[in-house]
């Protein structure tokens, strides 16, 4: 596979680099986005790239804090005071613009199956990855831990693909009644998803770089969400 970092032109904003990973072989290829944590596109979310790249996918992580932070941002996990300024920034406008320039730019490669695209999130990427779904004409959106959803559940009546949803039981920061709030509005609208609250991890349990780590959690949801993205995008 191949990597490299790319300039995107967001309509509302300033340019916006994102890492993009091209699975070896001849395409066209199906595609996938991934958001970022509130961390930047650093270390684990290049891996994660890297990760859905083998599977067959190109893969492009846009970096989120653009309007604020310089480019190739990254903030150590427990910098929430670094990241604050940043993070704050962001809402349903922005993660739509940015996911607009991703989709975009995909649908200019040759290599890229255009209606074979989805994405994937994790913590404010997965906030944004429901935003995309809402957004975009994508075939399949993979949610995990997305902080902040039940506060825009209502973008679910405009989702396009099937939802797949990861959720932390002992998440201290995403409570049980947000959840809800989520799949009252997604089952309200009828729309296809899939929910999946794994009692014993906590927020970021897929994050092999945080403490909240967990390895078994990660690994059965890894496994879910690489045949929900097999079953919709090929």
């Amino acid at each position: 596979m191949t990597n490299t970092v790319i300039t995107l032109q967001v309509k509302d904003a300033s340019d916006m680099n994102a890492y993009v990973v091209t699975p070896d072989g001849i395409g066209p290829f199906p595609a996938v986005i991934v958001f970022q944590e509130a961390f930047g596109v650093n270390e684990h979310m290049r891996d994660v790239a890297e990760r859905i790249a083998t599977l067959g996918y190109v893969a492009i992580a846009p970096e989120l804090f653009h309007r604020t932070a310089p480019p190739g941002f990254e903030a150590g996990y427990g910098d929430f005071a670094v990241v604050m300024p940043h993070f704050q920034v962001i809402n349903a406008d922005t993660l739509s613009n940015d996911s607009h320039a991703c989709y975009d730019w995909l649908q200019t490669q040759e290599n890229v199956i255009k209606d074979k695209i989805g994405c994937i999130g994790f913590c404010l990427g997965g906030r944004a990855a429901f935003v995309a779904n809402s957004a975009l004409p994508l075939a399949a959106s993979v949610s995990y831990y997305g902080g902040g959803t039940h506060l825009i559940a209502d973008l679910a009546a405009t989702l396009h693909g099937p939802q797949l949803f990861f959720w932390g039981g002992k998440d201290a920061h995403i409570l049980p009644e947000h959840v809800a709030t989520v799949i009252d509005a997604v089952n309200k609208v009828g729309k296809d998803y899939i929910n999946v609250v794994i009692s014993y991890a906590h927020h970021a349990f897929f994050c092999d770089a945080r403490p909240s780590y967990h390895p078994e959690a990660a690994r059965e949801a890894w496994g879910m969400t690489v045949a929900f993205l097999k079953n919709k995008l090929g």
